[in-house]
Parts: C-alpha cells; sequence; structure tokens
C-alpha cells in the first residue's frame, strides 16, 4: 500500500474547493491535509508542514497563485494549477507546476496530475534505529555532531558549524544553513541547548545566532545591532545582547552601556 499524498487545495471560491475535496475523497492513497482561501494561507500551510502537492488556483485575493508558487521554499510542495484561465500554462511550466488542470476539473483528468506529482516525490524516510550514546558526565553536555531537522524528505542531518542562526516567524522556527534553510519543531531554547554555546548566542528573543557566520555589525538606534551573515541574511541583535557582544570582542563600552 503506498503512502497517501497528502494534498492542500487552494482557492478562494468554496464551490470550486468542495469540487476538489470531493473529487480527491473519491480517490485512493489520497489525503486533504488541508484548504485555503489566499495565498498568504498557502505559504502559512505549507510552513507547518505536511504538505506533498498543491491544487493551486490563479487569481486568488491578494498574491496570485503564480506569486505563492515563487515564494514556496526550496524542496516544497509540488505544485498543480487549477484554474479556468488558459493562458498562464506557460509561464506556471517555467517556474516548476507539475500540472496544469483546466476547470471544470474532471476526475480522470486530476489523478492523472497527482500521479505526476507522485512520481516526483522522494520516497519517505522511516525512522531509523539509532545506536545508544555512551553515557556523559553529570553536568556535561553531549558533544552534538550533527544536529537531525525533520523534513519531508525525512531527517536532514547539518553541521552546526554550516548553521549561521535560527529565527522565530509565525511561532515557527527555521533554521538557516549552507544546505537551506529548514522548517524545525524545536524551538530556539532547544537549539540553543543542543549547540555549541561557544559559537551559538541568544542574540534576540525571536534569533539565535552563530558568531562564526557574522561578517558585519550594523549599530540600530535601539542601541542593537543588525548582523549580516556571510549569506546576506540580517538578523537584529537586542541591545542587551549587544552589550555583551561588545564585551566579548573586547570593544569600548558605547554610552548606551553605561545606564
Amino acid at each position: 500500500m503506498r503512502e497517501p499524498l497528502r494534498v492542500l487545495i487552494a482557492d478562494d471560491e468554496l464551490l470550486a474547493r468542495k469540487r476538489l475535496s470531493r473529487l480527491l475523497a473519491a480517490l485512493p492513497d489520497v489525503s486533504v491535509c488541508g484548504e485555503a482561501v489566499d495565498g498568504d494561507s498557502v505559504l502559512a500551510a505549507v510552513r507547518a508542514g505536511g504538505v506533498d502537492v498543491v491544487l493551486l488556483d490563479i487569481h486568488m485575493p491578494g498574491l496570485s497563485g503564480l506569486d505563492a508558487m515563487a515564494l514556496l521554499p526550496e524542496g516544497g510542495p509540488h505544485v498543480i494549477f487549477c484554474t479556468a484561465h488558459a493562458e498562464h500554462a506557460v509561464n506556471a511550466f517555467e517556474h516548476g507546476a507539475v500540472d496544469y488542470v483546466l476547470k471544470p476539473v474532471e476526475a480522470a483528468r486530476l489523478q492523472k496530475a497527482l500521479e505526476r506529482a507522485r512520481a516526483r516525490l522522494p520516497a519517505r524516510v522511516k525512522p531509523v534505529a539509532v545506536a545508544p550514546q555512551p553515557a556523559v558526565p553529570a553536568g556535561e553536555k553531549p558533544a552534538f555532531a550533527r544536529l537531525p531537522i525533520p523534513t519531508r524528505q525525512g531527517l536532514v542531518l547539518v553541521s552546526p558549524d554550516a548553521i549561521s542562526h535560527a529565527s522565530l516567524e509565525d511561532e515557527l522556527v527555521t533554521v538557516f544553513t549552507a544546505q537551506g534553510d529548514f522548517l524545525t519543531d524545536f524551538t530556539l531554547n532547544e537549539l540553543a541547548d543542543k549547540l555549541p554555546q561557544e559559537h551559538f548566542h541568544r542574540v534576540h528573543r525571536r534569533a539565535l545566532l552563530n558568531l562564526s557566520h557574522v561578517t558585519r555589525l550594523e549599530p540600530l538606534e535601539t542601541g542593537g545591532y543588525l548582523a549580516r551573515t556571510a549569506r546576506g541574511h540580517a538578523v537584529e541583535v537586542s541591545r542587551q545582547s549587544a552589550r555583551e557582544l561588545r564585551r566579548m570582542l573586547g570593544l569600548r563600552k558605547g554610552a548606551e552601556d553605561e545606564g
């Protein structure tokens, strides 16, 4: 038996969503993992994880379907457009769409599109047994050679040295690495506890930063910094954390350090 294909329905019209939901319910090895009414809710659902395929309309409030597709993360779900507008097909395929299905959507045509999407999906990785680690003396943290990050493709094992920072946005934590950016169920506190403290610092309530990846610190009017990483990301450093950084780097105290 095949793993169910997890499908997100994205259309601003209720009748269109109901029709797709009814067609999907009749197909084997397919499950509806959610519905979205605009581009922003599509992106939020994808960030939450558990989506293999998005059935995406072209014209929706705010972001169009093409706009939303362009903002999907690398390695994210495959997109099948379901729309009444044939004129966008070439653009959709150029941006990587798996298929382009015209409304009214027919069951056989939809099933064919889903099979195309399934053929492109990597096999889901099943959990593997991990050999027990040697006991760690009380008060010491275990060496953490690799950080396992759960993704749709399985566990991505990332070297801490490859992680530039992690940030919290909309209650979801993203880990930024040389291999790509990954959503994780870890909290920032859990990440800070697992990663080497000599390199990783909680520089903001919404950010954890690897100082080894910082190329520039730009002062802010708040007394904090904007840390620039080698990959061009900007990470805000709070005023209190900026004081600690100045002490660590042996910099002269600023006026804000006297308060």
